[in-house]
């Protein structure tokens, strides 16, 4: 059995750009070390995708970008620009 576990980061950021502010994200811990799941502190754990990348994260998803339907510019919905990120730690 392998000693790695996984660590999942999602951020939420402002805009497509990986150097946009982060507005929301949430953790998941395989290791077991760290128990938070959601966007409970003051402040996310990294400024931007980019800052989290040269951290060590691995970005495995990017956002799909989906042209607004015609009248809909404004409104607002879900987070569109979610990035899904990995960092595998060893036990």
């Amino acid at each position: 059995m392998s000693d790695l576990r996984q660590k999942i980061l999602i951020l939420h950021a402002h805009t497509p750009d990986l150097h946009s502010p982060i507005g929301a994200w949430a953790t998941y811990d395989g290791t077991g070390r760290d128990n938070a799941t959601t966007g409970d502190s003051d402040a996310p754990p990294y400024k931007s995708v980019l800052e989290a990348m040269r951290d060590g994260w691995r970005v495995i998803q990017f956002p799909q970008l989906l042209p607004a339907y015609p009248g809909m510019e404004l409104t607002t919905s879900y987070l569109r620009f979610e990035y899904i990120l990995e960092k595998m730690e060893t036990l």
